[in-house]
């Protein structure tokens, strides 16, 4: 099972076991990180779920969509690691991965 390095937005790091075939936004908000909004539940219809992710682990995530670089663009707080939690599926691959939960805007 992969893990993940999550930081909330205080700063906070801590590693969570990753189960695949859910997503990145279902791991952090089951493992008890309350500034994961989420509102959505993951149907890519709001950007609560905003991380930024390991630039390294870039190529192992699935392209960005036309709708969540949309909503991407409504943050404030989005660069070029800015991805939906909610989009990115968890694989073998993710193991070791960094995800930084964005501030709310």
């Amino acid at each position: 099972m992969p893990k993940l390095v999550i930081v909330d937005t205080d700063g906070t790091e801590r590693e969570v076991q990753a189960e695949t075939g859910r997503t990145v936004m279902e791991v952090i908000r089951d493992a008890g990180f309350d500034d994961m909004l989420a509102l959505c539940g993951g149907c890519c219809s709001c950007a609560t779920c905003h991380v930024h992710v390991d630039a390294a682990f870039a190529d192992k995530l699935p392209a960005i969509s036309a709708d969540e670089d949309d909503l991407l663009d409504s943050s404030d707080h989005r660069d070029a690691t800015s991805r939906l939690s909610c989009q990115l599926p968890v694989t073998e691959a993710l193991d070791g991965m960094r995800v930084v939960i964005a501030p709310a805007d």
